[in-house]
């Protein structure tokens, strides 16, 4: 039966008694960016509200090259088999801009996960619109939440916007880093440090282990000199290998930790609440923009316009005050 057939009841209702099929529709449909699709969508979303704001959002970056996948699938094997958590990884994939095609692939890199009942893995195509990403992980988000995951991950490539918008849908932010990599391989490395609540330095095994230890101090000398993070906790720096399994644990210690000390001071709450006031404003943004796209008008002088401003014959700006006078 297609998704379209459901209705926003139906939808709920699968969602919450756990039908990954379901789930899978759903989230399907908050991807769709047909006007009849995002209407239902919102109805299944406003649905299942009272079920969301229950798991513990942990949002996972780094560099290609960090060890990601190998990191999630053996931090998610800790959470399902040794805590007995439902878990679901949803993975921001930002598509190429040229060809569209897919950066990180599905979820063949984490088969162990992949084929766990308690474990759920969507990757979300960001195509060419990194806000839409946005909308639709925070969507597919709630919809995972309704669904009874305890804990959701939601992972990033790690090459640059991609990561405020994650850390604007988590309430843990963690950064992986690599020991002996260059300045020029960690990228935007200072902005993403800025947000981060833990650092994680990965493969710290098979003789890599004194380069780990050294990245380690020199990543702590390096968070004293930052301004102190506004949830007041201190930014710790931890070692792990996911092909041995060391150190796994600790991370989640860390996480938990984390929470729990937020939780009893009330930035916990205050940064969910400031991220749904974030989210409406970028909603509103979002919906302006696409009626104003939308607008016959618009789109019949839109041609002329970029073709003026193109041959530098018309200022951006004022090219943008005669197209926004035609609304």
């Amino acid at each position: 039966m297609p998704p379209s057939r459901l209705s926003a009841a139906e939808y709920a209702a699968g969602i919450r008694a756990g039908s990954r099929t379901v789930l899978g529709r759903a989230i399907t449909l908050v991807e769709s960016t047909l006007p009849s699709d995002q209407a239902l969508a919102q109805q299944v979303l406003q649905e299942i509200l009272p079920d969301t704001g229950r798991s513990l959002r942990v949002g996972i970056t780094g560099v290609p090259g960090v060890g990601k996948s190998t990191f999630i699938e053996a931090l998610g094997r800790h959470l399902v088999e040794e805590k007995g958590l439902k878990l679901a990884v949803l993975a921001v994939d930002p598509s190429s801009q040229r060809g569209g095609g897919s950066i990180l692939g599905d979820k063949t890199r984490m088969p162990w996960l992949a084929a766990q009942p308690a474990a759920f893995i969507r990757p979300s195509p960001a195509g060419r619109s990194l806000g839409g990403v946005a909308r639709a992980t925070r969507e597919a988000l709630l919809l995972c939440e309704a669904a009874g995951h305890d804990v959701i991950i939601v992972e990033t490539v790690g090459v640059g916007q991609s990561e405020t918008t994650v850390h604007g849908l988590v309430d843990f932010f963690l950064l992986l880093m690599l020991a002996g990599a260059g300045d020029e391989l960690q990228g935007v490395k200072r902005g993403i440090m800025e947000m981060a609540d833990a650092l994680c330095i990965t493969k710290a095994d098979h003789g890599n282990e004194q380069a780990a230890r050294r990245a380690r101090v020199d990543y702590q000398s390096a968070l004293h000199l930052f301004p102190a993070p506004p949830s007041g906790q201190t930014v710790p720096v931890l070692l792990t290998s996911a092909v041995a399994g060391t150190g796994i644990a600790e991370v989640w210690q860390t996480i938990e930790a984390y929470a729990a000390a937020t939780q009893a001071s009330g930035y916990f709450a205050q940064r969910r609440q400031q991220q749904q006031l974030q989210w409406l404003h970028q909603s509103v943004a979002q919906a302006l923009e696409a009626r104003f796209y939308a607008n016959p008008v618009v789109r019949e002088r839109l041609p002329a316009v970029q073709a003026a401003v193109a041959s530098g014959q018309l200022t951006p700006w004022a090219a943008a005050e005669e197209l926004l006078g035609q609304q």
